[in-house]
This record gives structure tokens, C-alpha cells and sequence, in this order.
């Protein structure tokens, strides 16, 4: 009982803080009409083709697997009797942010990046209750069979990374190595969210997500300006050529077509009072086993540096190899097996 009562004041908490940022939201978006008129900000660019990017077929070749209760679209580069590397991009994106990855390593695996649920061609099934972790776990344990493979090389990022914790911690068997990007284990978040005021702060785009409408709409002002300033801002973008004018418009594009309720739907249901899903057994895993590799970029502004740390395991601070413009182009694993 005392849990529920727990989470039932989380979640009026939550709903709350949302609310107040949604209202600074709403005041943005009128002080905007007024500087610059409601035609620019509310304006939006028609994208009926692909910009040539999405269509390089050095990236690999396009496919479909038949899940459950989804369909998923994955791009594949690397012959099929090669080892399995999964990528599982974050938010927002899909699975053109591995396409540097897709070329780096396919001489020695099979290297697949996915779209997830809810994102670019893959099916988008309504209603948060779709978007609980569990169900991104089971969807990557699908998969992996699907493409013929009982096991393989993840690797993730942000939300990518969360599904990836996860999944290495209820399917062990079928990890050889687990590689993360800029995400901190979901323990270690969980617990700083809810015990540090300063990861909080920074975390105020979950609470305001967990508003309805609001957050979409946000995304789409001014032809998609957020996804700027997300991919090449100052703070945390990309500002060099690695990313360009074409890769831009290749996120604008996708999520114009697709929208952004799936993709922000697993913020949503992260907050339903999901629990962990259990092991194969049927019993709660105590932790990862299998060998992890967690890279950090020097410059992050939504988590505290506590959150870089895994306890009980080495740290070693390589300077200089993966700055923050770099990690979209190339992850330093080349002690990876095979």
C-alpha cells in the first residue's frame, strides 16, 4: 500500500512540474508570435522526397522483420555469416545516426540498426501502454531471432541505451559484449533522479513530456527548429561537418512524416510505474554480466557526473578520443571480438 501511495505522489509530483514547465512553453510560443509572427512560428516546410541520404545504399540494405506484435524496419550492412552487431538508437532519432557505424564495422559483422517502435517505419501503435521498457526489451530479443543470430554485440544510445541496460540484465545469454553511449545505468538515474535536485533540473524535458499535445507541437514550430538546435546547438550539437545541411533535413524529414507521440511516448510510460522486467526464469537479475563497455563525451548537459559513474567497475578517462562531435561518427571500439 505504501508503495502505491509512493508512486501515486510521484505522479502528482510529476504532473505538476510538467504543468508548470508546459506554461513557460505556451508563454515562449506567444512572446514568439509576437516578435516574429504566429506565420513563421508556426510554419513548416513540405518534404514529399527523402534528401539523397536516406537512399545511399553504401549504408546497407532496408528490411522488415515480423515481430509480435509490431513490424520493424532495420537497415543491414556486413554479410549474413558475420556476427551480429545491433545498434538501438535514443531520442530523436532513428536509424540513420548509426550510418558512419553502419560502414566502420561491417567488415566484420553483420551490423543492423534499428528504427524502434513508434519511430520512422516501424509500426506505431497507439497508446503509451505500447512504449513500457518491457516491450522495447522484447521487441530487440525478437529481432535478434528474426535475423537468425542467438546472440550479438549491442550497442545504444540514450534511449537506445536505457533498452540496452535492460536487455543485457534480463538476457544475458544473448549479449557477447554491451557497449553504451551517454547513457547512465538505469539504477544509478533512478536513483539520482529522484535524490538529487541538480539532475532534476536537467531532467525537466521528462516532466514536461509526460503533458499531452504540448510537448509534439513544441517539436514542430518553426519547421522543426528544435531538432537544430538538438543536433548542431551549442550546448550539446554537433558543430563540424560530420554533421550537415543534409543530415539535418533528414531527421526534419522522417519526423514530419512519422511524428513525435511514439518517440515521446517512452517518456510517458517510463513513468507508469513500470517495474523491471524479469529475467528468463522469471526472477530479478542482480545486476549486468555481461562485459560492458560505457562511453562518455567530456561536454553533457543533462546529467550530473555521478551518473558516469558504474560501481564496482573499472573507470578509465581516455581524454581526446571521443569528443562530443565525434561519438555520431565513430564509437573507439576496436578491441571489439572478430
Amino acid at each position: 500500500m505504501g508503495g502505491l501511495a509512493e508512486r501515486v505522489i510521484q505522479r502528482i509530483v510529476v504532473l505538476m512540474l510538467g504543468s508548470f514547465i508546459g506554461l513557460l512553453a505556451l508563454c515562449k510560443i506567444v512572446i514568439d508570435c509576437v516578435k516574429v509572427g504566429p506565420s513563421k512560428v508556426f510554419s513548416q516546410q513540405k518534404r514529399n522526397k527523402p534528401p539523397a541520404c536516406l537512399e545511399d545504399s553504401s549504408l546497407g540494405t532496408h528490411g522488415y522483420a515480423h515481430l509480435e506484435d509490431i513490424r520493424m524496419h532495420y537497415v543491414s550492412n556486413g554479410s549474413e555469416d558475420k556476427p551480429l552487431m545491433l545498434l538501438v538508437h535514443g531520442f530523436p532519432e532513428f536509424w540513420y545516426s548509426w550510418r558512419y557505424q553502419l560502414k566502420e564495422f561491417k567488415d566484420r559483422y553483420r551490423v543492423v540498426a534499428v528504427d524502434l517502435r513508434g519511430y520512422n517505419e516501424t509500426d506505431k501503435p497507439a497508446g503509451k501502454s505500447n512504449y513500457k521498457t518491457a516491450k522495447l526489451v522484447a521487441d530487440i530479443k525478437q529481432l535478434i531471432t528474426a535475423l537468425g543470430y542467438s546472440d550479438c554485440v549491442l550497442v545504444g544510445h540514450d534511449w537506445g541505451g536505457v533498452v540496452c541496460w535492460m536487455f543485457a540484465e534480463t538476457f544475458p545469454d544473448l549479449v557477447n559484449h554491451l557497449i553504451i553511449l551517454n547513457c547512465p545505468n538505469f539504477k544509478v538515474f533512478q536513483k539520482h533522479l529522484r535524490s538529487s535536485l541538480k539532475q532534476a533540473k536537467m531532467s525537466w524535458y521528462i516532466y514536461f513530456f509526460q503533458l499531452p499535445f504540448l510537448p509534439e507541437l513544441m517539436f514542430r514550430l518553426q519547421d522543426y527548429a528544435i531538432l537544430d538546435q538538438l543536433f548542431r546547438g551549442k550546448h550539446s550539437g554537433v558543430r563540424s561537418d560530420r554533421m550537415s545541411d543534409e543530415d539535418i533535413e533528414a531527421y526534419k524529414y522522417t519526423f514530419s512524416r512519422s511524428g513525435l507521440t511514439g518517440p515521446i511516448n517512452f517518456y510517458r510510460a517510463g513513468f507508469g510505474g513500470e517495474r523491471r522486467p524479469p529475467d528468463q526464469s522469471g526472477s530479478r537479475s542482480k545486476g549486468i554480466s555481461v562485459p560492458t563497455l560505457l562511453l562518455w563525451v567530456q561536454r553533457m548537459q543533462r546529467w550530473i557526473t555521478d551518473l558516469q559513474k558504474c560501481p564496482g567497475n573499472r573507470r578509465q578517462k581516455i581524454k581526446d578520443i571521443l569528443k562530443t562531435e565525434d561519438w555520431r561518427r565513430k564509437t573507439a571500439c576496436s578491441s571489439l571480438p572478430g
